[in-house]
C-alpha cells in the first residue's frame, strides 16, 4: 500500500484524505497555516458525523478513520515517508510549478506526484520537472469523499509504471478510476458537464423556458437515467438509428457559443455568483442553501450505499 500525502487542506484536500483513510490508509495532509488546518479538522469531523449518521460506518469506526489523517503545516514532515503525493493547491499554474520544483529537491526518484487539477494538461504542468515520467493528473470530483469518479490523465512523458501505481492507489481507495488516452482540456467529465451547461445557457438566453423548467427538464428526465446509463449506452438502448437521425437534424441547431452566455456574464459582472454570494441564477438564502446542500449530500450518500452493496455481491 502506498503512503499518501496530500498537499492542500481545503475542501477537496481533506475530502480526498477522508476517502483514503476510510479505505484504511494512513495519510498526511499539508496546510499553509493553522487556520487552514483548523478548517480542515472541522470539515473532517462534520463529514464523518454525517457519514456515521447515515450508517456508512459506526461512530467508533469514524474515530479510527479520523486518527489515520494527520494534519501539518510542515511540508517536509508531510512528505517525509510518502510514496504517492497528491497536489490539491489552487488552480494557478505558476504556484503548482513552484511546488513541483520544490518537491523534486525533497523526495526520492520513485515518489509519484499527482495533481488534482480540473483542467490543466499534465504535460503543461510537468514541463519544467526533472522527472516528468513520474507525474500525472488524478482529478477527483467534488465532494471527493462521496463521488467515486477519478479521472486519470497521463502526460506526454508519463511512464506506464506511474499510471499503474496511480490506478492501484485509486482502486485501494474504492474509487472508480477512468484513464484518458489523450490530453484534452477539461478531460471527460467537465467537457460533458459544460456541453450541457452551454445548451442550458443558450435556452435561457433565448427565452425558450424559465430557469426552473430548464433545470427540471434535466432532473426529471435524463437525470433519472444517468445514474444507470451514460450517453453512449443510452443511445444503444434507444436505438442507434434513432439517435443518428436526431443527431443529423439537431446538431446543426445546438448552441455553438464560444464564450459564457449573456445572462451568466451579466450575473458575474454584478458579483451575483450563486450560493457563495446569496444570489445567482437563483436566490440563495441561508436556509435554502442549507436545505439543498443537505439534499444533494443525502442523494450522493444514497448512491454511494448502492455502490457499496453492489461491490459486496
Amino acid at each position: 500500500m502506498e503512503k499518501i500525502s496530500i498537499l492542500g487542506a481545503g475542501t477537496m484536500g481533506h475530502s480526498i484524505a477522508l476517502s483514503a483513510a476510510w479505505a484504511g490508509q494512513t495519510v498526511s495532509v499539508y496546510g499553509i497555516n493553522e487556520q487552514d488546518l483548523e478548517n480542515a479538522d472541522k470539515g473532517l469531523n462534520n463529514k464523518l458525523k454525517v457519514m456515521a449518521d447515515n450508517e456508512l460506518f459506526t461512530a467508533e469506526q469514524a474515530e479510527k478513520i479520523r486518527k489515520r489523517i494527520r494534519l501539518t503545516t510542515l511540508l517536509e514532515g508531510a512528505i517525509s515517508d510518502s510514496t504517492f503525493i497528491i497536489e490539491v493547491v489552487p488552480e494557478v499554474l505558476e504556484l503548482k510549478k513552484e511546488l513541483y520544483s520544490r518537491l523534486e529537491t525533497l523526495i526520492s526518484d520513485d515518489v509519484i506526484i499527482a495533481s488534482n487539477t480540473s483542467g490543466f494538461k499534465p504535460s503543461l504542468l510537468a514541463e519544467e520537472m526533472r522527472q516528468p515520467n513520474r507525474f500525472l493528473v488524478t482529478h477527483f470530483w467534488n465532494p471527493g469523499h462521496l463521488i467515486p469518479l477519478v479521472e486519470v490523465v497521463k502526460g506526454e512523458h508519463t511512464d506506464e509504471a506511474t499510471v499503474e501505481r496511480a490506478m492501484n492507489v485509486l482502486k485501494e481507495m474504492n474509487k472508480k478510476a477512468i484513464l484518458l488516452h489523450k490530453e484534452i482540456p477539461g478531460f471527460i467529465g467537465n467537457r460533458l458537464q459544460y456541453a450541457l451547461f452551454r445548451e442550458a445557457q443558450a435556452l435561457l438566453d433565448a427565452g425558450a423556458a424559465s430557469k426552473e423548467d430548464i433545470d427540471a427538464a434535466v432532473t426529471y428526465s435524463i437525470g433519472r437515467r444517468l445514474p444507470v446509463t451514460g450517453p453512449l449506452m443510452t443511445a444503444d438502448m434507444g436505438g442507434l438509428d434513432v439517435f443518428a437521425a436526431i443527431s443529423n437534424y439537431l446538431f446543426e441547431d445546438l448552441a455553438k457559443d464560444q464564450q459564457s452566455g449573456e445572462t451568466l456574464s451579466k450575473l458575474v459582472e454584478e458579483k451575483k455568483l450563486g450560493d457563495k454570494t446569496g444570489e445567482g441564477f437563483y436566490s440563495w438564502k441561508p436556509d435554502i442553501s442549507a436545505e439543498l446542500n443537505k439534499e444533494r449530500e443525502q442523494t450522493l450518500i444514497h448512491f454511494l450505499k448502492t455502490d457499496l452493496k453492489a461491490d459486496k455481491l
